[in-house]
């Protein structure tokens, strides 16, 4: 079986294509000896398109105020216990100014889906980030919304959007959402998303409740075919306040296995080694960094707001993961071959010496 599992390994890189049953096969059989077949195959990939560079993205939290009530989301609509905030446009572009000072040319807004970030408002704040660094690529990760207004932000200036698919089994998706949240309305907006013109990101949580090998080969074979130009994975935490606090967390290693699998499928992708994996491992921004991820986002958030965003406990949001940190991270990066630059990072600029 072992052989089996080379065998599929090496098509893998070769082809960059699997079916569901041999992507679950490479799940089902996750042990180091193929991590570490994967992650060389990964690295050669990654070093082919990036060289040893790694991007930073400063990561701004304007709101922990969200609509939705998923299960496994420490900001639920339902949970009473968390401290709300919301971020001003003055305080937004307080953060912008402080990123592109200490470097960041790429510029990720995340939030939960909070009705006061209206069309309006978010253009106004695009607009604004826009005159004042129009060489700086604006992320933003604000949730679903409507084809229109992914258009209008587009059209305001905004260049990328993160909006995570989950999971890419319904039945799956329904046990991790309530009702009112479907697996086909998330893939709509995706699609309106690339309609649109953003650089698109989707992604997964790595051991979520309910995941299986299955349901991890399916998600696969779905960033087979989007070909995204960003995807974020990360390791399940579970938060205290939600249905899911006792449920086991994800696994680091896994979690590097299966980025390894990512830069296999589609080699420009941009892919992060997540807060969640630092988080969950003390080396796990490393590990991620050398199972072929290139991106690392660093907080820009109000240092009195950071513990405010809790999606699930024990995040890391001082230290090297602060922004101000990024002297220790240059180092930790420098430790295992790799240099954090001040680009954007677009997967455009990606080059491949065959």
């Amino acid at each position: 079986m072992m052989n089996d599992v080379s065998k599929l390994i090496e098509r893998l890189g070769e082809k960059h294509s699997l079916s569901v049953s041999e992507y679950e096969t490479l799940v089902e059989n996750f042990n180091e000896e193929n991590a570490e077949i994967l992650r060389k195959y990964a690295d050669k990939e990654r070093r082919a398109h990036y060289g040893n560079k790694i991007f930073i993205r400063g990561l701004i939290e304007v709101s922990n105020i969200c609509k939705n009530d998923c299960y496994y989301c420490g900001i639920r609509r339902s949970n009473r216990e968390v401290d709300r905030y919301r971020l001003t446009a003055d305080e937004i572009l307080e953060c912008v100014d402080t990123g592109y000072g200490l470097g960041f040319r790429t510029i990720v807004m995340q939030g939960g889906e909070d009705s006061a970030f209206t069309d309006e408002f978010l253009v106004e704040v695009i607009t604004e980030v826009k005159r004042r660094y129009p060489e700086v690529a604006l992320t933003l990760s604000l949730g679903e919304r409507s084809r229109e207004s992914y258009m209008k932000l587009k059209a305001a200036g905004a260049d990328r959007y993160l909006l995570r698919h989950e999971t890419a089994d319904s039945l799956h998706y329904s046990k991790l959402h309530p009702p009112e949240l479907t697996l086909s309305h998330r893939m709509d907006c995706i699609k309106s998303l690339r309609e649109a013109g953003f650089y698109v990101g989707c992604g997964f949580m790595v051991g979520s409740p309910y995941q299986t090998a299955k349901t991890i080969a399916k998600d696969l074979k779905f960033i087979e075919e989007l070909r995204p130009e960003m995807c974020g994975i990360g390791p399940f935490i579970s938060q205290k306040d939600t249905p899911f606090k006792d449920m086991q967390n994800g696994s680091a290693d896994f979690t590097c296995y299966l980025l390894s699998i990512i830069r296999l499928i589609h080699p420009p992708v941009l892919l992060p080694s997540t807060t969640a994996l630092g988080t969950i491992d003390s080396y796990g921004r490393e590990k991620g960094i050398l199972a072929g991820a290139n991106v690392i986002m660093p907080n820009l958030s109000p240092l009195e707001v950071r513990g405010k965003y809790a999606l699930y406990d024990k995040k890391l949001c001082t230290g090297s993961e602060a922004a101000e940190g990024l002297r220790e991270l240059k180092k930790r990066m420098s430790a295992i071959g790799f240099e954090i630059v001040n680009e954007r990072g677009d997967i455009s600029t990606s080059k491949r010496e065959d």
